[in-house]
């Protein structure tokens, strides 16, 4: 049965695709299509809707980011000079430099990156843009007499700097917002079984960043019929480029089984020849993560992948940043804190603060620290709950009976977790880092998934911004598993960043 990100394929228009593929060559499967030229070109590739639409996206988001840079770059120039400067203006010449900004930002290839991702977000380009605000901030400076009519201080410098940096990641953002709300979701294609089929469709609809809609599935092995909640199953790989140009597909995203290879390199170099983008979900992702440096031999690419763990110097540097974080936390938070307390003791009986076992670094128990927001008592009806838990291997409850009114509240912004500052400060958690498990949830992992214990357990982490009750025990490990093998300051600094608007928007629980 299909969910409701699926669209089966009408018996009408199915009948007609099936009968065609028995007509065309068994190795050309996708050539039997009537081509036409795509405007500009002499190639006969397929334009038909989902490949006009395609190219419409991909042109919005692109002009969009140009306008964004230009008028980041404008309004940081002018504030720099003219509102930070006593006396100072900019000449006209200064204009001369935009079309040197879009160039650069053509060059680097910040124009171009966001169609070939289905999850456009900005945050990834924060180190290129923190260096392109470097540079220009550096050029600005060095040729002060060509665009600055006075002479540029050092506030001045610092301030163009600044805003420039804070103002592209803010304008890129709400040009990418502006975008995917002007344009329809990307229609996709999953080629799987029928489990990873399931799985990769639910996390693209589920992503809210991602604007995707799954249209149907093409097994590699010939299954024909839809497996659980799977995508309804629309073609076989013989009929794979009829239904491409049938149901107006943008991209195809393939989940590899352990034996497709062959496959999958004839659908990709079908879907590309018919115009259609593509998106593998690798295998050895599980292993290799997104840290990798890329190699060549002798012409043959190879991946350098880093040694796994924490070296004693990036421990140190974690140590020091959960420091930092921990003790302004505290400081800045005290008063918050304070009124939670009250709250608490107002709204029911029983202790403020809520602790519990958990498993930290290297297997060592703890005592972690929340704000207390269930009943007195709430452990011991536990047993009775489990019929309503809906989490794999976890204990959750959407609608818990044993949540007070107060702690329903601080749940959803996530508050509940604050006294964990001083876990913390103690060194038995980082700011970020794998979940915090209880002692029978940890007795599930075994193996190689016990080494996400060589990191200590986190306040918030990759599981938090996906949510604990969407996440089931075993890929929850895997994210835990890649976070400690590929870990780096920016990792922390971004799961640090999502997690404020992810608490924002109470999604906590």
């Amino acid at each position: 049965m299909a969910n409701e990100s699926t669209t089966e394929l009408p018996v009408e228009r199915a009948a007609p695709l099936r009968a065609a593929a028995k007509l065309l060559p068994a190795r050309w499967p996708t050539l039997g299509l009537a081509t036409r030229p795509r405007p500009g070109t002499g190639l006969g590739i397929p334009q038909g809707r989902g490949g006009a639409v395609a190219l419409l996206r991909d042109r919005r988001y692109r002009r969009l980011l140009v306008i964004s840079d230009l008028a980041s770059v404008s309004v940081a120039a002018f504030i720099a000079v003219n509102v930070l400067g006593r006396s100072d203006s900019l000449r006209l010449s200064a204009l001369v430099a935009l079309p040197i900004v879009v160039l650069i930002g053509k060059l680097g290839g910040r124009y171009d990156r966001d169609e070939n991702l289905l999850n456009k977000t900005t945050l990834e380009e924060a180190p290129g843009l923190f260096q392109f605000a470097t540079l220009v901030a550096l050029v600005v400076w060095l040729a002060e007499p060509l665009f600055v009519g006075g002479e540029v201080g050092r506030d001045q410098v610092l301030g163009l700097w600044g805003l420039l940096f804070v103002g592209m990641i803010a304008a890129r953002t709400g040009a990418r917002r502006l975008a995917r709300s002007v344009t329809p979701p990307e229609r996709c294609l999953v080629l799987g079984n029928a489990k990873d089929s399931e799985r990769i469709s639910h996390k693209l609809v589920a992503d809210r960043a991602t604007s995707a809609s799954v249209v149907g599935r093409i097994p590699f092995d010939g299954e024909e019929r839809a497996n659980g909640h799977s995508p309804a199953v629309v073609g076989s790989m013989s009929t794979l480029g009829l239904v491409l140009e049938e149901l107006d597909v943008d991209r195809i995203v393939i989940a590899p089984g352990a034996s497709d290879s062959e496959r999958i390199l004839d659908a990709i170099r079908h879907a590309r020849a018919l115009g259609v983008k593509v998106s593998v979900l690798p295998r050895l992702f599980e292993v290799v993560g997104s840290s990798v440096e890329f190699d060549s031999v002798e012409g043959a690419p190879l991946l350098g992948l880093k040694p796994e763990g924490l070296t004693r110097s990036s421990q140190v540097l974690k140590r020091a940043m959960d420091l930092a974080g921990a003790a302004v936390g505290l400081l800045l938070l005290a008063p918050l804190m304070g009124w939670i307390a009250l709250a608490i003791k107002l709204n029911s009986p029983g202790p403020v603060l809520f602790r519990q076992k958990r498993i930290g670094r290297e297997g060592a128990e703890f005592e972690m620290l929340k704000f207390r927001t269930m009943c007195v008592g709430a452990e011991e009806r536990k047993d009775s709950l489990r019929g309503d838990n809906e989490a794999d291997g976890l204990f959750k409850i959407g609608d818990d009976p044993r949540i007070t009114r107060v702690g329903r509240f601080l749940r959803g912004l996530s508050l509940d977790e604050l006294p964990q500052l001083v876990n913390v400060f103690k060194g038995e958690m980082s700011l970020v880092g794998p979940r915090p498990l209880v002692p029978d949830e940890d007795r599930q992992i075994e193996g190689w998934g016990r080494r996400r214990l060589h990191v200590a357990p986190g306040m918030t982490g990759v599981w938090q911004l996906f949510g604990p009750t969407r996440i089931p025990m075993h890929e929850m490990v895997k994210l835990d598993y890649v976070y400690g093998a590929h870990w780096s300051v920016w990792l922390d600094v971004k799961i640090l960043l999502r997690t404020i608007p992810h608490a924002l928007a109470r999604r906590g629980l």
